[in-house]
């Protein structure tokens, strides 16, 4: 069962990953990728993480909880068209990821994360550059291509520290239940 201090640090980076993405979204690395690609796919490890440990209904409670937080700070910190943007993508996203990733959580354990990132993440890429970006006169057309590829390949490399931090947690799980 995922204690209070789990659930609050899984909704703080939750909210961390959404608002810094947010800031991170407005700055271009170059023609065809910003920031925030690189950080965003955070957003769905965290969700991954939190499904696999304890199901769908805390997954969806992070991903509400952080919803909330992160859209009031990206309100905050991040232009009204980006916060607004990112609000409906990640709420979308998310909920589909959580909802995939059920679906697949009996195969080899690498299928959930990486199918319900990889179908998520086209989803949230789609409606959030168009909300976004659409007749602002930038290139968020050449954007949303690199943010897809760079999320497609993040999402391939959080494998590894998906892998980890669920085995860590399995282990740390069977000691306390073996000194019980």
């Amino acid at each position: 069962m995922l204690n209070l201090k789990g659930l609050i640090t899984l909704v703080v980076a939750m909210a961390l990953v959404v608002a810094i993405s947010n800031v991170a979204v407005s700055y271009p690395i170059n023609d065809w990728l910003t920031w925030g690609a690189l950080t965003y796919p955070i957003a769905f490890l965290v969700t991954d993480i939190t499904n696999r440990l304890f199901g769908t209904s805390r997954a969806r409670t992070v991903v509400y909880a952080g919803f909330f937080i992160g859209v009031i700070l990206s309100l905050w910190m991040a232009d009204i068209r980006i916060a607004i943007a990112s609000g409906a993508a990640f709420l979308i996203a998310q909920l589909l990821d959580i909802l995939i990733f059920d679906k697949l959580r009996q195969k080899t354990w690498w299928k959930a994360p990486l199918i319900s990132t990889i179908i998520s993440s086209a989803t949230d890429t789609i409606l959030f550059f168009s909300i976004a970006f659409m007749a602002t006169g930038l290139p968020w057309v050449t954007w949303a291509i690199g943010d897809y590829g760079a999320k497609l390949a993040m999402a391939a490399i959080l494998l590894v520290p998906f892998r980890l931090f669920i085995s860590m947690v399995s282990a740390d799980s069977k000691k306390s239940f073996d000194r019980a």
